[in-house]
């Protein structure tokens, strides 16, 4: 995936709008189009900084449709695409703008301006008066709505505590300096013409911006110069142009599931679009005269009946999972469903395959594991919804958090997919609800559930919610996220996997208690059987067996088990890197909302864990 910049190649002026022509920069992974550096990101090539662009400059005409009904119906587009390959016929690549605008020149008197003032060569950055390298500002500011602008150095520099301005102008122009003492920001001095200087440090502080008077510009680099927004209401935080709380995506995913990945419903993606606005009469006169069913072994009454059925998905209200976790949405139930059932390959699922094991499972269900599947294919589409800045998406996020992928709205958005297998756990309904009824799980999960609701109200408090987000983490949510993250770590060690090949997918709700562990990567470590093998019961239980021995003592034991908070947001119990934490990228929750004594219990209160007569 190549990385082009907008830039036009008669002069070095307008670099960040100018859609004429591009100069190829580097490349990048697709899947890092959606997860690392997705629309708005800003990405580093040697001595550059830019951001990715809009995918409204997207050069995406002719790429095949990625399609998943249920996921185009919740995300209200037509289809997903994969982002543009490198070279042609195949495409030529993604438009990014140069981000920041700020940069400095070591060779003339650390000289701190605007790129194009420099009057660099076409496609280099170098100085015209030195021919030195220029350096990108390693510092940029942002807010919680998404917007991002170049760090105001002339403001830092002029900080009136009266509140008058210093106008910009040739009488002040800024270099910066490093004294080289420490690593500290105060080592970092701005300094003027005029002989005001202000070093970095306090830059960073929560209210610096504001300290100084300055507010949200409400700048959208990577839609051009044009997209900037006015009248933002949050003051802006001081980021570095590196930092990870610059750029959250938010990806949504969805398992394809019978009828809809295979069979007629592959045959009349084409042509649907058309199909659902004819009669039946038409749709099977058309059908026959355009030959889309010819020699495919389906009749025109079968195509009605498929167009008719995904017009009926489609008319259906879409649930608002917002203030639930994902696990409990409209999406995840439709494939527990499916989970819990025998599905075979044929036409009708050719990219789902979920069967029973062979071996008897009653010593399974002795441990309250009362179900598990062998998923032998499965299909995974990740899409890029949205991403924010500044604070990690919450729960409760409102509409304005969530950045814009494009100036106008698209009938489609970037995706991936990816082929796996995985093995699917599902508790016993019996066990669970007395376990849930015990006083001691109850009480370790409010702990959790009390820390999430103020973590949820810190971060929504400047968009004045009412009523006040509540945190719907349960008991029930946090022993079959750590049952996931145990069996990640076990069978990154039996089954020879490396746990960041591993994904967990949770479906925990009142009427669901399952967890899927699966493989969906795109490298060797894809769909190679050894997941699958670990389902089996006699494998399956002396893994689980295995994992709870793991975990019943840490070497950061006694502090990691008597914690009365941990993790990031203190959003942990009894979990730490030694016992239960896995990935960022195989855990849906970014590893919080964790506790092991849920699964084994504590030395005092043995009856905590699910698991607690395992032994």
């Amino acid at each position: 995936m190549a990385l082009r910049d907008k830039s036009k190649k008669q002069g070095p002026k307008n670099h960040s709008d100018a859609p004429e022509s591009s100069i190829p920069l580097g490349a990048v992974r697709r899947a890092q189009l959606l997860t690392t550096y997705g629309v708005g990101a800003m990405v580093a090539f040697e001595d550059q900084s830019f951001i990715v662009s809009g995918l409204d400059s997207w050069n995406v005409v002719g790429r095949p449709d990625i399609r998943d009904i249920r996921l185009q119906r919740h995300l209200k587009v037509k289809g997903f695409r994969l982002p543009p390959a490198s070279d042609p016929p195949s495409g030529d690549g993604v438009r990014v703008r140069r981000f920041p605008r700020m940069y400095s020149c070591v060779g003339c008197e650390h000289n701190l301006r605007s790129f194009e003032d420099f009057n660099p060569p076409p496609g280099k950055s170098e100085c015209a008066v030195c021919g030195k390298p220029l350096t990108p500002s390693r510092f940029v500011v942002a807010c919680e709505y998404g917007h991002l602008d170049d760090f105001p150095y002339h403001e830092w520099v002029h900080n009136d505590k009266d509140g008058r301005t210093v106008p910009q102008g040739p009488n002040h122009r800024l270099s910066l300096h490093t004294t080289g003492r420490t690593t500290a920001l105060r080592s970092i001095v701005i300094k003027c013409s005029c002989r005001a200087s202000a070093s970095m440090e306090g830059a960073f502080g929560r209210f610096a911006m504001r300290d100084i008077k300055v507010s949200c510009g409400g700048g959208r680099p990577w839609l051009g110069q044009q997209a900037t927004q006015t009248g933002c209401p949050l003051p802006p935080r001081t980021l570095q142009r590196g930092s990870s709380a610059a750029w959250f995506p938010l990806v949504r995913s969805a398992l394809t599931i019978p009828p809809w990945n295979g069979g007629i419903h592959i045959l009349i993606n084409d042509q649907y679009d058309i199909l659902k606005h004819l009669d039946d009469e038409t749709m099977a006169s058309v059908a026959e005269k355009v030959g889309i069913l010819e020699n495919t072994g389906y009749s025109a009454e079968d195509l009605v009946i498929a167009v008719r059925q995904r017009q009926e998905i489609e008319d259906e209200h879409v649930e608002d999972d917002d203030g639930q976790f994902e696990s409990a949405g409209e999406l995840r139930r439709d494939e527990y469903k499916k989970l819990v059932q025998t599905t075979y390959e044929g036409p009708e699922s050719r990219n789902f395959e979920c069967v029973r094991p062979s071996g008897d499972s009653s010593s399974l269900r002795s441990m309250g594991i009362e179900q598990n599947m062998l998923v032998k294919r499965l299909r995974e589409v990740r899409v890029l919804k949205s991403f924010v800045r500044v604070e990690a998406p919450t729960l409760s996020d409102p509409d304005n958090r969530k950045a814009h992928l494009s100036l106008g709205r698209t009938d489609w958005l970037p995706a991936i997919e990816v082929i796996g297998e995985g093995v699917f756990l599902r508790l016993n309904d019996d066990r669970l609800t007395r376990w849930e009824k015990l006083k001691n799980p109850t009480d370790r999960a409010k702990v959790l559930c009390h820390n999430h609701t103020i973590n949820l109200r810190q971060k929504t408090a400047l968009s004045r919610q009412s009523p006040p987000p509540e945190s719907p983490l349960t008991s029930r949510f946090i022993l079959l996220h750590t049952l996931a993250h145990a069996l990640v770590n076990e069978w990154s060690l039996d089954a020879g996997y490396p746990a960041a090949a591993l994904r967990e997918r949770l479906y925990v709700s009142d009427n669901m208690a399952g967890v899927l562990i699966y493989t969906a990567t795109s490298d060797s470590a894809g769909s190679l059987g050894g997941l699958v093998a670990q389902g089996e019961p006699h494998r399956l239980k002396s893994s689980l067996e295995s994992a709870l021995e793991r975990i019943s003592w840490c070497s950061a034991d006694p502090l990691c088990m008597e914690a009365a908070a941990g993790g990031a947001d203190s959003l942990n119990l009894a979990a730490c890197h030694a016992c239960v934490l896995i990935p960022e990228t195989s855990c849906e929750t970014n590893n919080t909302f964790l506790d092991r004594a849920l699964l084994i219990g504590t030395p005092d209160n043995p009856e905590t864990g699910y698991f607690r007569d395992w032994k």
